[in-house]
Formats: C-alpha cells, structure tokens, sequence
C-alpha cells in the first residue's frame, strides 16, 4: 500500500506536526515501506498459534504490596538536599 503526501499531511495534521516538503516525500516513502513488512507479516500461516497478547509467559510479576509504616515528614525533609519548613526546596524551572 502507497502512503500518498496527502496521507502524510492528514496524519500530521492529526498529530499538530508540520514537516517540510522534503519530508513529507521521505517519511510517505519510509510509512510505505513499514506497510509493505506489515503486508508481509499478514501472508503468514498462523493455523495453530495460539493468540498471545505477550511474548514471554508471565502473569503479575510484581511483588505483594506490603503495609509499612511511613517517615515523617521531619524526616523526610532531613533527608532532602534543600528544604524550607515544612516543604522540599527544588530549583527553578520556569523564569
């Protein structure tokens, strides 16, 4: 299946991308390409593989939640590089 320029624009205009002509050209070219390995991947015989939503095996493997008791706030302001009373002091990141 062939990605046309226009297809390029529509799904950037879905994403608030802008991209110049020359890319526009060159990403229709790679989404192209992507769709033909797709394309591939749907000829195969798959009688018999069962349906998986993952690769590896595995159910749940996070740990049991456990109930602990929490620091205070005392201490965990003492473990914090910078504090001021009662609240964590962070640099500035807007000017």
């Amino acid at each position: 299946m062939a990605v046309s320029i226009e297809d390029v624009r529509y799904i950037a205009a879905l994403a608030r991308l802008r991209f110049a002509e020359a890319e526009e050209q060159r990403l229709a070219e790679q989404m192209s390409t992507m769709l033909e390995y797709v394309g591939q991947l749907q000829t195969l015989d798959t009688t018999g593989v069962p349906p998986m939503s993952h690769v590896l095996d595995l159910v749940n493997v996070m740990r049991e939640d456990v109930v602990q008791t929490r620091i205070s706030r005392e201490e965990a302001l003492r473990n914090a590089p910078d504090a001021d009373e009662a609240y964590f002091r962070v640099p500035r990141v807007i000017e």
